[in-house]
C-alpha cells in the first residue's frame, strides 16, 4: 500500500457516505467532477499544500471555491476542473472571466474572516481521467489569473 493510502481510502469513504443516498441521481459529469476534486485534494497534499477548506460557499455569493490551502506561505484559492478527454477545450479554459469574477467575490468573503493579512492568489488544477485510466493526470497552473494581493 502506498504511503497515505489508508488515509486516502478513509477520507474517500467519509466523503461518500453523506452523498450516498443521492449519488445515483447525479449526472455523470457531476460524478466525474466530484471524483476529480477528491483526487485533487490528495494530489495537492502530496505537493505540500495544507488544505484548510473544501467546497467553500458564502451566503453572499453564488458558487463555491473547490479547495483553499496554504503553499509557500501564500493562501491559494484553487479551482479544480476535471475532464475525461483532452480533445475538447482544456479544463483550465473553462475558468472564463465570469467564473474568475465569481471566485474573486468568494475569495474576498473568505478573506474577511481571517484574523490577519496574507498573500493570496488563484490556482487552477486540471484533472484528466483518460482512456478509463483510474490514475488521473494533473496539470497545475499557479497564479492562473489576476488576483494576487495582500488582504488589508
Amino acid at each position: 500500500m502506498k504511503p497515505g493510502g489508508l488515509t486516502h481510502g478513509l477520507i474517500s469513504l467519509l466523503d461518500h457516505i453523506p452523498g450516498r443516498r443521492f449519488a445515483h441521481s447525479l449526472p455523470p459529469h457531476l460524478q466525474t467532477g466530484r471524483r476529480g476534486e477528491r483526487a485533487a485534494y490528495f494530489y495537492l497534499r502530496e505537493q505540500g499544500y495544507v488544505i484548510v477548506a473544501r467546497d467553500y460557499r458564502s451566503p453572499l455569493h453564488r458558487g463555491d471555491i473547490d479547495l483553499i490551502g496554504w503553499h509557500d506561505q501564500m493562501l491559494r484559492f484553487i479551482e479544480v476542473k476535471t475532464r475525461t478527454s483532452r480533445s475538447v477545450a482544456s479544463a483550465e479554459a473553462a475558468v472564463d472571466h465570469a467564473k474568475q469574477r465569481q471566485l474573486h467575490s468568494l475569495a474576498q468573503d473568505f478573506l474577511r474572516h481571517l484574523a490577519s493579512p496574507c498573500q493570496w492568489r488563484f490556482d487552477v488544477l486540471s484533472v484528466y481521467y483518460l482512456e478509463n485510466n483510474h490514475s488521473p493526470q494533473f496539470d497545475l497552473f499557479q497564479n492562473a489569473f489576476p488576483g494576487e494581493q495582500t488582504r488589508y
